[in-house]
């Protein structure tokens, strides 16, 4: 497993870390401009990581738009209700 001088999370493509920047915004709420928004290439590891800064990410700003996220979230919330029962 790659390891990151930085201590982040490594994800090895920007597509995977792109599917995580997604998973997180639908699996924790997050306060209005909070939490990770874009990803990145690091220049220590060479692999990828999400970030609060900058622009954000094009695919999670059209999954908002378009309220793929919201549709997600409330999915995630009825997965976990089921799960107490």
């Amino acid at each position: 497993m790659i390891k990151c001088v930085s201590g982040k999370k490594v994800y090895p493509t920007s597509q995977i870390a792109e599917d995580a920047l997604i998973e997180a915004r639908t699996q924790f709420e997050y306060g209005l401009n909070k939490g990770p928004a874009a990803i990145y290439q690091c220049d220590d590891c060479g692999c990828f990581h999400l970030t609060s800064q900058g622009a954000m990410n094009p695919r999670l700003a059209q999954y908002i738009s378009d309220g793929k996220l919201k549709r997600q979230k409330e999915a995630n919330r009825w997965i976990e209700k089921i799960k107490k029962r």
